[in-house]
């Protein structure tokens, strides 16, 4: 009898996230998972309507082959999609991801799939992708991405500096999931370290002054 797959493969495959254990704090925490690139011309973020159209959740359409087009981006701002990939049977021409078994948060080499969720929120001004903590402190939500502008149907969301696409890999094997990607949290990034400056370059004293 052929032996099964080792059970972090099998659970990589159904797009389990893990924690690197019990008690550590989340910015500790490694993946089992690898991040990487992928071509973002071919993607778009979209607050897809729920319902009545009241509210939106995220989705994300993947152009994987040019034998007809997954889906339409209009000119106006904010950008409206039709997601034409609803129209046939997309199997091997194009992907579409839903929910949090299709993406998730990532920060450098961490995943917080399971520590954030991917909101989408209408204001009066925008519609706007949030990073929300699933617990523990509010103020740390933060803006993924943004439409640019308020509007109804499926609109267009462009992320915010710092974030990109990435896609899930496990070894070598590249899995049916994306990354919303960023290297550190916003406002967490490295400061450039300030030197003293040099005698040198201190302004000297007139003769005769001390």
């Amino acid at each position: 009898m052929a032996r099964s797959l080792p059970a972090t493969l099998a659970c990589a495959l159904a797009g389990v996230t893990f924690s690197a254990g019990v008690g550590q704090p989340a910015a500790a925490q490694g993946s089992l998972f690898k991040a990487m690139p992928v071509e973002e011309q071919n993607f778009v973020l979209v607050a897809a309507p729920i319902g009545k159209g009241e509210s939106s959740q995220l989705n994300i359409y993947e152009q994987r082959t040019t034998k007809r087009p997954c889906f339409a981006v209009s000119a106006s701002v904010p950008a409206t999609v039709d997601p034409l990939l609803a129209t046939f049977d997309f199997t091997g021409i194009c992907s579409r991801y839903i929910d949090g078994n299709g993406y998730s948060i990532r920060v450098g080499g961490d995943d917080f799939g399971t520590r954030y969720r991917l909101s989408v929120v209408k204001t009066n001004r925008d519609v706007e992708l949030l990073a929300v903590p699933t617990r523990g402190d509010a103020s740390e939500t933060h803006v993924v991405a943004r439409a640019g502008g308020t509007g109804g149907g499926f609109v267009k969301l462009n992320l915010e500096p710092g974030w990109r696409l990435m896609r899930r890999h496990y070894g070598k094997r590249a899995l049916g999931h994306l990354y919303v990607f960023r290297e550190v949290w916003p406002g967490r990034e490295p400061q450039p370290a300030v030197s003293a400056p040099l005698e040198s370059d201190l302004p000297s004293q007139p003769e005769g002054e001390s």
